[in-house]
């Protein structure tokens, strides 16, 4: 490639797209620290009170909700901006995806999750990604045996 285009050698990556990269001889750490801080300002959630898990146990959502409708312009934000934080926090992967369920026609109770995901995350801003330079590790499943708790299909 260098043939045909003029390259210039940078060093290594520190950050891409959002994400905060740290290379080392043991592993590549990842994270999203400035990014989550971001998206707390951006949907005024900087000062809320930091909760210990990303989503109530229990919660069942329904697309049925009889709350108030929010707006879905700025519910689709919300979510998207939740997404895009999952490629570094697998631990907000469930939550996000059951509010995923209700872009379309969100209400008060559907923007409540997601805002205590977004309060879950004011929390643990500092979370990393670790990615180990080792061969040596187990790979571990899980199964939902309910179906992600979708109580309409």
């Amino acid at each position: 490639m260098s043939r045909e285009f003029e390259i210039t050698d940078v060093g290594l990556m520190s950050y891409y797209l959002g994400l905060e990269v740290k290379q080392m001889e043991d592993g590549i750490f990842i994270s999203q620290e400035s990014y989550t801080k971001k998206i707390l300002k951006k949907f005024n959630m900087l000062d809320c009170n930091p909760v210990n898990t990303s989503i109530e146990s229990g919660t069942k959502l329904s697309k049925f909700d009889e709350g108030e409708k929010v707006d879905p312009t700025f519910f689709k934000s919300l979510v998207g901006s939740l997404r895009y934080s999952t490629c570094t926090r697998p631990d907000i992967l469930f939550a996000v995806k059951v509010v995923s369920r209700f872009m379309e026609a969100p209400s008060s109770t559907h923007l409540k999750v997601a805002r205590r995901i977004l309060r879950y995350l004011k929390g643990t801003t500092d979370f990393e990604l670790f990615y180990s330079s080792s061969s040596d590790f187990n790979l571990m499943g899980f199964c939902d045996s309910d179906y992600a708790r979708d109580i309409d299909d």
